[in-house]
């Protein structure tokens, strides 16, 4: 049995931590519960023994003989902190030791996950993204705050992520240990599929469901990496810890895409942008001739949003493009790669009810460097890794003045 420390700040996020506990107890981890002092204010001892069937450690002078300062610390094989408070994560990062959460932290060599929930003012102050920074050198794992509703009537980014995304984070990270290789480094996804209207009612689209580009997105993250994912029309729960772009058309996705390029570190395009678009679109509703035969569509071609990516890739900048084929696949994708200018290419077999929408994935990797591997059929989760994994051989250290704003 893999034992979790689930470390409780002082917030009204608070509650969200007994769900968050509830489903580690129910996938089969032992949990031992370690709220602050300001956290039994929102959620009492009484139910967090309920739900994890074992006492709640409170403070340094229960049980002395046990020495729950250290041993807690030491026994644990991972650490998540849900809600983290500005507070908790300052005296994190300056070593502070003052209740039993923090000198839990202190001992703790296993891996630790933070889960931040605040106001945004709290959130964006210099001191918060600071002390961010050092937990995050320090191989932790600080998860990037949702946005939405906070405390009162205040909405903004802060709000603590649903305890079923910090809960996929941390499985995956206990997966990993502490091979934070992603750590500082800045990667960009893209998932869905772009839509082009004809009229206000209908578009022209496909059928990607963005479930690989988001399984990248929750890798990424748990490997450290500061995520921003452009997500074209994905109706999937928003990962934790990524900054999400939502776009609709293929203008928009390569907008947002060229802009979050200028400071990526990798650039993975696993969303399907349409290759072509209505040369124009109807004001009102197009409607049915009175002969019945509609009137022709005409068509214009779509921006190739990964050759111009790959054409103006930062030095140390890798570019992972996709292929999804329905015949001659590894042939297509070769003259993709090169033509993209792309440093690896993901290649897979589409069609209706395969690959799309799915949860598992068959793919042959290529890279520009004559690199192959093909791979039977996996979770896109673990499709994801395997991305990730060749991306990690080939960055290069890259100079200051090559980054943008």
């Amino acid at each position: 049995m893999t034992e979790i420390v689930l470390g409780v700040g002082g917030g009204i996020a608070a509650y969200k931590a007994c769900e968050l506990l509830r489903l580690f107890t129910e996938s089969g981890h032992g949990v031992r519960v370690v709220p602050t002092d300001a956290a039994l204010r929102f959620v009492g001892e009484p139910t967090w023994s309920a739900l994890s069937g074992r006492p709640v450690a409170t403070g340094v002078w229960d049980d002395v003989h046990e020495v729950p300062h250290v041993r807690i610390g030491r026994a644990a094989e991972l650490v998540v902190v849900a809600p983290a408070t500005a507070d908790l994560m300052a005296k994190a990062a300056h070593g502070i030791a003052d209740d039993l959460l923090t000198n839990t932290l202190l001992t703790a060599t296993c891996p630790v996950v933070y889960a931040p929930a605040m106001h945004t003012e709290m959130w964006e102050n210099p001191a918060t993204r600071a002390n961010v920074a050092t937990l995050r050198e320090r191989d932790a794992v600080v998860i990037e705050p949702a946005v939405g509703r906070l405390t009162g009537k205040d909405t903004g980014k802060g709000r603590l992520p649903e305890p079923s995304s910090i809960f996929e984070i941390a499985l995956r990270v206990l997966r990993r240990g502490v091979d934070l290789d992603f750590a500082g480094r800045h990667v960009v996804v893209t998932a869905g599929g772009t839509r082009e209207p004809l009229d206000p009612v209908r578009f022209l689209g496909n059928r990607s469901s963005g479930k690989q580009g988001y399984a990248l997105a929750r890798a990424a993250v748990a490997r450290g990496a500061r995520v921003t994912l452009i997500s074209a029309n994905v109706a999937l729960p928003e990962p934790a810890g990524a900054d999400l772009i939502r776009v609709g058309t293929t203008e928009e996705l390569r907008k947002a895409t060229v802009e979050a390029a200028g400071s990526a570190d990798v650039v993975v395009m696993a969303a399907a942008p349409a290759d072509f678009r209505p040369a124009s679109v109807a004001e009102q509703k197009i409607k049915k001739t009175d002969a019945g035969t509609p009137d022709a569509i005409h068509l214009v071609t779509n921006p190739d949003i990964a050759a111009e990516l790959g054409a103006n890739k930062l030095p140390g900048q890798v570019l992972v493009v996709f292929a999804a084929e329905t015949q001659n696949a590894l042939e297509n994708a070769r003259g993709k790669l090169a033509r993209k200018r792309a440093d690896l290419i993901v290649v897979n077999e589409v069609g209706v009810d395969r690959v799309f929408g799915q949860d598992r994935n068959t793919v042959t990797l290529l890279g520009a460097d004559g690199f192959t591997a093909t791979h039977g059929e996996l979770l896109k989760d673990d499709v994801a890794d395997m991305i990730f994994d060749q991306v990690a051989t080939r960055w290069k250290p890259r100079s200051a003045d090559a980054r943008r704003p």
